[in-house]
């Protein structure tokens, strides 16, 4: 006899059956589920294509996985590509295979940011920053910026919200002598269905997290159907951070804007005291995309500092090093323009 075995509809792990509550459980992203709800949404997940198998299969035969054996990053290359750098360290990397259809995005979004516009961008967030190295502008240091094609999972997902809390009005009248208040209290209810669209995550376990979330956001209106000759010309990472690992953070975004349209549902009150609160992710709809972005590495007294611009937008996020010399520099100089004063001033009134 066959187990019946479900996957989680939000990470993909494996589901339990919970006794104590008779519900399936997923261990991973701590989601719930009922057993009718979990029948009703693989009832509607249709099993992969004869189409959508060729277009894996072709895929894998004309993607080239490079290795760096330095920092261990993978990247993806077309099938032309024989040899190649790492964009993070800038080791030389090594063909170490093909890389498997199930790593075909789904849609793309091509730069509309050329590198001359790119680097312009970079020169003019340079020049409102004191006290970087002299060189972290160079030409030699802007060579090392790419053209990169970063891995996003970006999903869909059904909220359910219960929300609960205590409202006050509060009143206040003068009459006479007297000084009235009245406070009225009410229950503050809200059940509702919330649809949270395009929320990304990078699968890049290299890049920081919150740097990819400040050059946000993307235009999902640019998407194209994933077509390899978008990488002609530039450079693409392979995802080794999965759904489930990524849940966790898409969870939060999607808690978090579920909680600012129910807290702006929510008016004419005094105050309120939030009394029970749940939004429970119901199911989740994945995207596996590459999307543009502009990407740099500084080394500095053996730190690496990162930098990114958003390839469609032209927003730039990063943190600049601080050159120590020239900050102490700086400081000698104001204390020594602060002496000055003083001793003129002082001078002035003897």
């Amino acid at each position: 006899m066959n187990a019946a075995q479900y996957k989680c509809p939000n990470c993909d792990a494996e589901l339990t059956f919970d006794p104590s509550t008779q519900q399936l459980t997923c261990d991973f992203c701590r989601s719930e589920f009922t057993m009718d709800k979990i029948k009703e949404i693989y009832a509607d997940i249709k099993p992969e294509s004869a189409e959508e198998t060729e277009q894996k299969e072709e895929f894998e035969s004309h993607t080239n996985l490079y290795q760096c054996k330095n920092c261990g990053a993978e990247i993806m290359a077309e099938d032309d590509t024989t040899a190649t750098f790492c964009y993070y360290c800038h080791s030389p990397v090594i063909l170490s295979g093909r890389l498997k259809g199930d790593f075909k995005p789904s849609k793309i979004i091509g730069f509309h940011i050329e590198r001359d516009q790119a680097e312009k961008l970079f020169k003019d967030w340079c020049s409102k920053k004191k006290f970087i190295p002299s060189d972290f502008k160079s030409q030699q240091q802007l060579e090392k910026m790419t053209g990169l094609y970063v891995p996003f999972w970006v999903t869909d997902c059904d909220v359910s919200a219960d929300f609960q809390a205590l409202g006050k009005k509060v009143r206040s009248w003068s009459s006479g002598s007297y000084r009235y208040t009245e406070t009225k209290e009410y229950m503050v209810i809200r059940k509702a269905k919330i649809r949270a669209e395009g929320i990304p995550a990078d699968g890049e376990s290299k890049i920081e997290d919150l740097l990819m979330e400040s050059i946000e956001p993307f235009d999902y209106d640019a998407l194209k159907p994933f077509d390899m000759s978008y990488f002609s010309g530039f450079f693409a990472d392979k995802y080794d951070v999965d759904k489930a690992a990524v849940f966790p953070r898409i969870k939060e975004r999607v808690t978090q804007a579920s909680r600012n349209v129910i807290n702006q549902s929510i008016s004419g009150y005094t105050s309120t005291v939030v009394q029970h609160q749940n939004y429970n992710i119901d199911r989740t709809n994945w995207q596996y995309i590459m999307l543009p972005v502009w990407f740099m590495t500084y080394r500095y007294q053996d730190k690496i500092y990162e930098f990114a611009i958003n390839g469609q937008t032209g927003k730039l996020a990063g943190t600049p090093p601080l050159d120590k010399g020239k900050l102490t520099l700086a400081s000698i100089l104001f204390g020594l323009g602060i002496a000055v004063v003083a001793f003129l001033g002082g001078q002035f009134f003897i």
